[in-house]
């Protein structure tokens, strides 16, 4: 049986986009509790996922049907391959209602009050101690390279003076991956690479979230 748009699908999302664009590495993590992903070694990679975004439900509507490829004129991807993965169509013309996650949104927030939230946590060990610790955050408005830019040092900066910390973080539009490298003593030009998501791979990768392909 298909899986449907639920509470692990950002996971899923998260863990099939870096196991495409990034390495193979990521292959084996399962979606687990604090954090969100994992080795299933339980040590090696730990990964925590979350959105940035403001609280409302436009927002959420617009953020799905980026990550999804939907642009006007793909009436067979919206009524094919969206509404049939828990979607009602409601709220006017061409919106679309998470029919499981309308209290699971209520938890997204900005990017800063996030990224200082998440930290505070690794940083305590709410998420336990991995070889590799990452944050990968959706973000809901179009990030340009000096945005991650400022984002990746704003986290550098909160959590520079733990001991446990972010090793890389992970910022993640519609259009784009960027990977961050936080570890200490980087040159600048080395500590970020940026990953371009075609509109065919953002299809991909919703519909293999919510589990399309089984």
């Amino acid at each position: 049986m298909s899986r449907t748009f639920d509470t692990c699908f950002f996971e899923r999302y998260a863990q099939i986009s870096l196991a495409t664009l990034v390495s193979k590495e990521f292959d084996c993590l399962v979606n687990k509790d604090r954090p969100d992903l994992q080795s299933e070694d339980g040590w090696s990679i730990g990964i925590e996922v979350t959105r940035a975004m403001e609280e409302s439900r436009a927002a959420e509507q617009e953020l799905l049907m980026d990550m999804a490829g939907i642009t006007k004129g793909r009436s067979d991807l919206e009524t094919d391959q969206i509404l049939q993965y828990g979607y009602s169509y409601g709220l006017g013309k061409g919106h679309y209602v998470g029919t499981k996650e309308l209290l699971y949104w209520q938890m997204a927030l900005p990017m800063r009050r996030i990224i200082e939230s998440k930290v505070e946590k690794v940083g305590n060990g709410f998420y336990g101690e991995f070889k590799k610790m990452g944050l990968y955050i959706f973000s809901k408005d179009n990030l340009e390279e000096p945005d991650a830019v400022k984002i990746m040092h704003y986290t550098i900066s909160l959590q520079k003076y733990q001991s446990n910390k972010y090793n890389r973080l992970y910022l993640a539009d519609a259009n784009d991956l960027y990977v961050c490298n936080l570890d200490d003593g980087l040159q600048e030009d080395s500590r970020m690479l940026r990953y371009l998501i075609s509109q065919e791979q953002r299809e991909q990768f919703y519909l293999e979230a919510v589990g399309a392909g089984d």
